[in-house]
């Protein structure tokens, strides 16, 4: 009887703890909403309170008439969209690669991908800028799609699950002769959703929410992406806090409607990548 009690306290104290962390994490994110109901006059009311003297719908459409919300959505969506599919088949074709087939120099090379994981994003800009513009891609969503085809961290990790999976799947399949090819897309990658929806949330919130590279590789307002929008929507005396809170929220909406969507898979992705054999 002890052991249960203890156990239950056990459990209800866990979950306090969780629940507490669960609110602290979410509290930004309700202030952003709530905010963005808001009229400017009740932003600044000491003390501060979740929800204003009334609700002011009108910031959402302020959104869509006062600024390019639409066209950086676009190009945000097609950036991502882009970056997305190609990291996708070239992280799971190289994985497969580096995990089941046998070629010379193979250990090395992914050596070196995972000494590229190491490098900080910052050291290349220079460089990549260069070759950028050495290739007249500045300037246009290209620079933002190009330099990022290829992913070490997603090849890393579809190497990780392809390694973990049962040779007897590939051996069966040569002896009814199938080739590597047919082994990949009709054995593997079927087999790898949870990781690919893990990645694919991954490549997707990373790309969505990228703020540098735009600043650095754009300069004309009309291939603007949300973030960098976001940011010029500060101004330099004064700021309309509720409609850029909007805009935020709104921005948000693409990446919680994929987890949301995505959830299962991705858990169960995380839960496969800690289990070997």
């Amino acid at each position: 009887m002890k052991k249960k009690t203890k156990e239950r306290l056990v459990k209800t104290f866990s979950m306090i703890i969780l629940l507490a962390g669960s609110a602290l994490m979410l509290l930004p994110f309700f202030w952003m909403v709530s905010t963005s109901f808001k009229d400017l006059s009740d932003v600044f009311v000491y003390p501060p309170k979740f929800f204003g003297s009334f609700l002011k719908w009108f910031n959402y459409v302020d959104v869509l008439q006062r600024f390019d919300f639409l066209p950086m959505f676009t190009n945000t969506l097609l950036v991502t969209i882009g970056v997305l599919v190609t990291e996708l088949i070239t992280s799971t074709m190289a994985g497969y690669a580096f995990a089941c087939l046998k070629f010379r120099g193979k250990n090395v090379l992914f050596l070196f991908y995972l000494i590229s994981m190491m490098i900080p994003f910052h050291v290349m800009l220079v460089p990549t800028f260069e070759l950028l513009k050495n290739m007249n891609l500045l300037n246009s969503l290209w620079s933002l799609i190009w330099p990022v085809l290829t992913l070490p961290f997603g090849v890393f990790l579809m190497r990780q699950f392809f390694g973990d999976l049962p040779i007897e799947l590939a051996e069966s399949a040569k002896i009814d002769g199938c080739t590597p090819w047919g082994i990949f897309t009709k054995i593997y990658l079927p087999l790898s959703k949870p990781s690919v929806a893990t990645l694919s949330i991954f490549i997707f919130i990373a790309t969505w929410n990228d703020f540098l590279k735009p600043l650095i590789y754009l300069s004309d307002s009309k291939k603007n992406t949300l973030t960098l929008g976001i940011y010029l929507m500060q101004g330099t005396y004064s700021t309309n806090w509720p409609v850029l809170m909007a805009t935020c929220t709104l921005s948000l909406l693409p990446a919680l409607i994929l987890f949301l969507c995505m959830q299962d898979l991705f858990v169960e992705g995380i839960a496969m990548s800690g289990i070997k054999g």
